[in-house]
């Protein structure tokens, strides 16, 4: 083959090299360092501070009645613990219903809805007697304990805290898949960046605060959609860490279809762009200067490709470039990264995917991975304008396999 095709060729194949290089030994650094997270053990005998459980739902109809009532059943004392539901656009039957529980109903009417306005105007109601906030989703569910080892952590000493989000259903294949996604990442944001010290990912549900604190940090926050990457970047550029708790579990819906994966991961990666790289030279300006690599960090993780478009990524390059070596008769090195790059990439989903999926469900929901790698892709395509509107994720009322 002509010289200057091959020399364009190697030019691609080093920028390609580079840049998914990078972005898999990010991840399988962390991934291998979550193989050593050890759950710290926090007091039960801690003081006990009132929760204030806030439950802001947009047209949840289907779920919010169940939800609300199990929320209701923590192994907490009843005294010290409010449910919160904060109903946007909900029907007067389910209203009715919500009035009959014992629990605080807060009524609210946006012309454009979002989760930080539903919770800024909760609190603008709310007493300030509480010692803790708590954020759920619509269709989350708590373990019985839940409440309880939260209050342990942060009357250690945090003042934020985020939950380990489980699935609660995994019955069809998109559903499996996405269930061990959020395992993925509570593997590598989570668990592997608690084991070097660094501060765990927030989710967006599943999270706690230090009451006062969390009522004037959400005052300042403006976003639409992804309201947990405006505060996580917030709290670490003032130096809070954020603590991660693998055991206490908060059961959350998977996406069971195409469509709703699609519109969830168009929501969640136009969040991610909007803050991509903001604030990195900021941010390296912090680590310089005060040694802040927890924001940093922060900053370099808003960068990273999608884990499932990755995996993808990586496969059909690896595949394309390494057939074409072997034909140009390339130099061996090219062949070499090809394959060390790929090897690697496997390794941090072998890390990073609990044992308990290795099982039937999973390799037949694996025949529908390549259609959630295009979905993905479709939704980093369409994220134009997403993150100024409100995106709705339906959710039903299935509570299978939350083990309690």
């Amino acid at each position: 083959m002509n010289s200057d095709y091959t020399l364009v060729i190697n030019i691609i194949q080093i920028a390609l090299l580079v840049y998914l290089g990078l972005a898999t030994l990010y991840i399988f650094v962390f991934a291998a360092a979550g193989l050593f997270y050890r759950q710290p053990h926090y007091s039960e005998n801690s003081l006990k501070q009132k929760i204030a459980v806030m439950i802001p739902g947009y047209k949840e109809d289907e779920v919010i009645v169940e939800v609300a009532k199990d929320a209701l059943l923590q192994d907490y004392p009843r005294d010290l613990f409010d449910v919160i539901v904060i109903a946007d656009s909900f029907e007067p039957e389910t209203i009715a219903l919500l009035k009959s529980l014992p629990l605080k109903l807060i009524e609210v009417s946006f012309e454009k809805s979002t989760k930080s306005k539903a919770l800024n105007k909760a609190m603008e109601q709310l007493p300030d007697d509480y010692g803790i906030a708590v954020i759920l989703d619509a269709d989350n569910i708590m373990a019985r304990d839940f409440l309880t080892k939260i209050n342990s952590c942060i009357d250690s000493g945090f003042f934020i805290v985020q939950g380990h989000r489980t699935a609660k259903n995994i019955n069809t294949s998109m559903a499996v898949l996405d269930a061990a996604s959020e395992e993925i990442n509570n593997h590598i944001f989570r668990k592997g960046h608690r084991a070097l010290g660094l501060s765990s990912a927030l989710i967006g549900s599943g999270m706690a605060f230090r009451y006062g604190f969390f009522k004037d940090l959400m005052s300042k926050v403006k976003a639409i959609g992804g309201f947990d990457k405006e505060i996580e970047l917030k709290v670490l550029k003032d130096g809070y860490k954020i603590a991660y708790l693998n055991d206490a579990l908060v059961y959350d819906e998977k996406v069971q279809n195409a469509e709703v994966f699609h519109n969830q991961r168009r929501r969640w990666l136009s969040a991610q762009m909007k803050y991509s790289g903001e604030g990195l030279f900021g941010s390296f300006k912090e680590l310089v200067m005060k040694g802040n690599f927890d924001y940093f960090d922060k900053t370099l993780q808003t960068l990273q490709p999608p884990r499932i478009l990755l995996l993808g990524t990586v496969i059909l390059f690896t595949s394309v470039f390494v057939a074409l070596n072997l034909f140009l008769h390339a130099n061996a090195l090219f062949l070499y990264l090809w394959i060390i790059l790929f090897l690697i990439c496997i390794s941090v989903f072998i890390f990073s995917i609990p044992v308990s999926f290795y099982n039937a469900s999973t390799m037949k929901a694996l025949a529908s991975l390549p259609g959630g790698m295009l979905l993905m892709l479709r939704s980093l395509i369409k994220t134009r304008g997403a993150n100024k509107q409100f995106i709705h994720t339906k959710h039903t009322s299935s509570n299978s396999n939350t083990g309690k």
